[in-house]
């Protein structure tokens, strides 16, 4: 990894108000490293050495104003699956860090985002309870060389490790990429509402039992 491809980022310790985070993780089929800021610009270095990943990376990024990284190594001799599913692993582990307690969120966040014929909608809640409902249909295998059964499997890993509830829905749609993309692009959009900072909760936990 170049120094000059590197994102700046601060330490994994996270002080109040600093919402960033930095994740490695390794294991025998992949060696994956996130680093992010949930308050930052849209600043994305994204390297998997899956393109069609590093593109929809490049949109919770962008449509997300968070300061992304990813870097990862994996096995895609064999096929993307294991760093696919491992990167999708480690960016919710790194929402999770970077979220810390949770005090002041917003907490829950909806979008629907349109890409030409293309219309999806999605929900979803930081609650601590991980849970994903999953409607797309799409229509091809492949999208360039990416399997794109992989789009779930990606969801499903963040899901668990983020602790979060999310609803995907296809409304229209028939373009493979279009869907894929307008997904991922309301993933972004319903993330930073839900991660923004609602200045009446102040410090407390938008629950009513106090904790999530």
């Amino acid at each position: 990894m170049q120094t000059s491809d590197r994102l700046q980022v601060a330490p994994s310790y996270i002080p109040e108000g600093n919402r960033t985070a930095s994740v490695s993780r390794k294991t025998g089929e992949t060696d994956v490293h996130i680093s992010l800021n949930l308050d930052g610009t849209g600043q994305c270095v994204a390297k998997t050495g899956i393109p069609f990943l590093d593109h929809m990376l490049h949109q919770i990024s962008s449509h997300g104003l968070i300061d992304l990284e990813v870097q990862a190594i994996g096995d895609i001799e064999i096929d993307d699956h294991h760093t696919n599913e491992d990167v999708g692993i480690t960016l919710g582990m790194a929402f999770a860090k970077a979220l810390g307690d949770r005090k002041g969120i917003v907490r829950f966040g909806h979008f629907v985002a349109p890409l030409d014929e293309a219309l999806v909608q999605i929900a979803l809640d930081f609650s601590g309870r991980p849970h994903l409902s999953y409607g797309l249909e799409i229509p091809t295998q492949r999208v360039g060389t990416y399997d794109t059964q992989l789009v779930r499997e990606f969801f499903v890993a963040i899901v668990n490790h983020s602790q979060m509830t999310l609803h995907i829905r296809q409304l229209d749609g028939i373009n493979s990429h279009h869907i894929i993309e307008a997904t991922f692009k309301a993933f972004a959009r319903s993330l930073r509402m839900a991660a923004e900072i609602d200045p009446r909760r102040a410090h407390t936990i938008p629950s009513s039992k106090g904790v999530l």
